[in-house]
C-alpha cells in the first residue's frame, strides 16, 4: 500500500519532516517514491515553513495513496 507520510530528518531537538509517498513497508526515513513537501516544526508560524505540493497530493490520492493521520492534518492547513 502506498502512503504519504512524513520522513523525519534534522539534528538531535531540531527535527525537520519531508512529506514523502513511500511503500507503507519500506522504514520511516528509508526509501520513497517521491519527496512532495517539507514540514518545520519548530519555525511553524503562519504556513511559512509548511510547503506541500497539492498537485501531486491529488495525483497521489486519485492512483489510491493515503495519507497518515499528520499529513491529513497538514494538508487541511496548506489549503
Amino acid at each position: 500500500m502506498v502512503r504519504i507520510r512524513l520522513a523525519r530528518g534534522g539534528n538531535k531537538k531540531a527535527p525537520f519532516y519531508h512529506i514523502v509517498v513511500a511503500d507503507s513497508r519500506n522504514a520511516r526515513d528509508g526509501r520513497f517514491i517521491e519527496r512532495i513537501g517539507f514540514f518545520n516544526p519548530i519555525k511553524f508560524r503562519n504556513n511559512k515553513n509548511l510547503h506541500i505540493s497539492i498537485e501531486r497530493v491529488k495525483f497521489w490520492l486519485h492512483k489510491g495513496a493515503s495519507p497518515s493521520k499528520r499529513v491529513l492534518k497538514l494538508i487541511k492547513i496548506h489549503e
